[in-house]
């Protein structure tokens, strides 16, 4: 057999449940395709019920790492070996990486987030309002603060998690936090500069959902970001442009996401154009 020869490639992939509507591996592959690199991503569904077993087998099978995505991000942490820095204070992962014998957890949602953000506008000294708690408004929210957000809102049903993450973001961060509860349509307050959907309203397959908001508080001076990649045009999106918004699809943080994500497995920065034209030919968007 010649030496070129390597029948073994290196193994990603990402547990998630439901998993059939995460395009990620569709964006990961076309990258390795791209770059030529001998590296696979498979996507598997896992609930918390099984993740335990999933990263077992991950790390039996040496695999280079994984995504996490709901409902595993913090039940992830009690299986891995340590964390990165962003998510030891978000207290979420998203992104595992194999470094040498250690399963690390790290956290690309809130860096692809800002990444993408600051394509639009710069988040220093804005005021930011958030719809959500969980696992991606931890990662966003404590991101955004870092770069400079000087006032976070977050807006939630449950008061919960929603002053959890406001106490997180006071003690860890220079912003300044506050939690409203989220009852009937929320409006967004005169002088707010971003507004984000973190909630999974609108996600395929309830794509006719909408937010309880008040569209008539969004303003033409407000860019409004949903997280939600599939589909990318959510209602959101499309009520947003119609008040003259400047708008962030999911698509970006998704792409921006995995351009973090494959550098920490492969040491390689792919091509996110690469990435975001197969999303696009995937949703016609």
């Amino acid at each position: 057999m010649s030496e070129e020869l390597n029948f073994l490639p290196s193994l990603t992939g990402s547990f998630a449940k439901p998993a059939a509507e995460n395009p990620t591996v569709e964006m990961v592959e076309a990258a390795y395709r791209h770059h030529g690199l001998h590296w696979r991503y498979i996507n598997t569904e896992v609930g918390p019920e099984n993740l335990g077993a999933a990263v077992a087998g991950a790390r039996a099978m040496n695999w280079a790492g994984f995504n996490c995505s709901l409902p595993n991000k913090i039940e992830v942490i009690q299986y891995i070996d340590g964390l990165g820095e962003s998510a030891e204070v978000i207290g979420a992962v998203n992104c595992v990486v194999r470094r040498e014998d250690e399963l690390i957890g790290e956290n690309t949602d809130g860096k692809g987030f800002l990444k993408s953000l600051r394509e639009v506008v710069d988040p220093t000294g804005k005021r930011v309002m958030m719809f959500g708690a969980g696992g991606a408004a931890r990662a966003i929210g404590v991101e955004v603060a870092l770069a400079g957000a000087t006032n976070i809102t977050i807006v939630n049903r449950s008061p919960g998690r929603g002053e959890e993450l406001v106490a997180l973001l006071n003690d860890k961060t220079q912003a300044k936090a506050a939690f409203e509860k989220w009852d009937g349509d929320y409006s967004v307050a005169d002088g707010v500069d971003v507004v984000i959907n973190a909630t999974s309203i609108g996600l395929y397959p309830d794509i006719d959902a909408r937010l309880a908001l008040n569209l008539d508080s969004l303003s033409a001076d407000m860019v409004v970001a949903d997280v939600i990649p599939n589909p990318p045009r959510t209602n959101l999106i499309k009520d947003a442009e119609v008040r003259g918004c400047k708008v962030l699809d999911g698509l970006g943080m998704l792409v921006n996401q995995g351009i973090t994500g494959i550098k920490y497995w492969t040491g390689v920065t792919v091509d996110g154009g690469v990435m975001r034209t197969r999303l696009e030919e995937l949703f016609d968007a």
